[in-house]
């Protein structure tokens, strides 16, 4: 018997070497367009973009590795989306805090994850939460992202009588953006792997050929992780005063929350799919899983990067066969290899990665499903959650007015009990933040 099966117990789990290795690779193809896409995105809040990309390739790498190693279960992990369109949108262009200064934030959030498994907190909070807005947190980030994505095509712009319209699609970017869409929507339909990252790269060629593109060779420079590595600025973040004073709360809450719903998110739809979900229903190792993913994002705001977190793209992985943690660690070796290309991520336009951003936000609606719509226990908190994500350009919104609407409507049901001092405590967190906007 060799290591690898040894070490990750691939007979017992009814799998072998090359499939997982198989597996490993499948994963990395479908989730390898984060390469692309969090380096524009987190471009746009005035970081290096080629730095970011690196740092987006390490952070992934040491994720997959350390959760395959230390919790052996087919989940690779990388920069989360939604929580880097968070940080940028967000955080840096609409609140004005310094992108250090907001990498800042993402380490805090990260060491406080850590302390709040090691307590057990994560758990209480999980608990306090309704399953349904789970589902409506991930279809909101999916407009959020979706939207994102048209705005960045020139799909749709702004307009001053209706706030938004549609934009001229006879631009070159708004038109290589919907061929970029209808290919890699045909592509996902026959099951192509790495469809999305075919895509982009397909169109940002594409571009060139046209005169879309300018293209600027320079020579591959895995040093140019220097420009984000350690350059966050934890003392910026608890100097910050004035409008950020209680600003920086919402933005560590908002870390802390979107990065738990998607990792449990994820974690149960890849574990129950791997038949990995013990008899009791509890998954296995939970604790090393969810400190692994607190550690990822503690390592990836060092690199340069926003919250790392779990990527449901690994059910692609376990489809082709993985079960071991083994799956995780290709994924991750990877992510290593891809870094000495990463730097020229930068060479790609914001409008050649709109139809990644499209297509994974129309994927994320999925969750929406299981949502009794019937109910307005279950519909109306989720609408809000649904609805004020990408209209307002904040997931902290969206989760204050689907927390704040569920409790109050289970107050007015009368079946508020003593167990949900958790939600109250949520919800009242919630109501403060909007007076203090308000007083803002």
């Amino acid at each position: 018997m060799s290591f690898l099966e040894r070490r990750f117990d691939l007979a017992a789990r009814g799998t072998d070497v090359r499939t997982e290795i198989l597996a490993g690779a499948t994963t990395f193809l479908t989730m390898a367009y984060i390469v692309l896409v969090n380096p524009a995105i987190l471009g746009m809040a005035g970081m290096p973009v080629a730095g970011v990309a690196v740092a987006t390739c390490l952070a992934a790498a040491f994720a997959s590795i350390l959760m395959g190693f230390t919790a052996n279960v087919p989940l690779a992990l990388a920069p989360g989306m939604g929580l880097n369109a968070y940080f940028s949108f967000t955080v840096v262009q609409q609140m004005h805090v310094p992108w250090p200064v907001a990498l800042g934030c993402v380490l805090i959030s990260g060491l406080v994850f850590l302390a709040l498994t090691a307590v057990g907190v994560r758990q209480m909070i999980l608990a306090a939460i309704p399953p349904k807005l789970f589902a409506a947190t991930a279809g909101g980030i999916g407009l959020f992202i979706g939207f994102i994505g048209l705005k960045n095509a020139g799909i749709v712009v702004s307009n001053p009588a209706t706030f938004v319209s549609l934009g001229d699609l006879r631009q070159p970017g708004a038109a290589l953006a919907l061929l970029g869409l209808l290919l890699i929507g045909g592509l996902s339909i026959w099951k192509v792997r790495g469809a999305v990252l075919i895509g982009i790269i397909a169109i940002t060629l594409i571009g060139a050929v046209v005169g879309a593109v300018t293209m600027t060779p320079q020579p591959y420079d895995l040093g140019a992780i220097r420009d984000t590595a350690f350059k966050l600025d934890l003392a910026g973040v608890f100097g910050l005063g004035g409008s950020h004073g209680l600003g920086v709360l919402e933005i560590l809450f908002v870390f802390l929350f979107v990065d738990l719903f998607d990792n449990i998110g994820t974690l149960v739809a890849v574990t129950k799919r791997a038949g990995l979900i013990g008899p009791d229903g509890q998954i296995p190792r939970l604790n090393r899983i969810l400190f692994t993913d607190a550690a990822a994002t503690v390592v990836g705001s060092m690199a340069g990067t926003s919250t790392v977190t779990s990527y449901v793209e690994s059910a692609a992985g376990v489809q082709a066969g993985g079960r071991t943690g083994l799956t995780a660690v290709t994924t991750g070796v990877l992510f290593l290899a891809v870094m000495f290309v990463a730097p020229y991520a930068q060479l790609v336009p914001v409008w050649a990665t709109a139809p990644a951003l499209i297509l994974v936000g129309g994927l994320m609606m999925a969750p929406l499903a299981e949502i009794v719509w019937d109910d307005p226990l279950d519909a109306v908190p989720a609408f809000l959650t649904l609805i004020m994500i990408p209209l307002t350009f904040s997931i902290a919104n969206g989760l204050a007015f689907g927390i704040t609407g569920y409790a109050a409507l289970k107050i007015v049901r009368g079946t508020i009990t003593r167990r949900d001092w958790m939600l109250l405590a949520l919800a009242l967190l919630f109501v403060l933040r909007f007076l203090y906007l308000a007083a803002g």
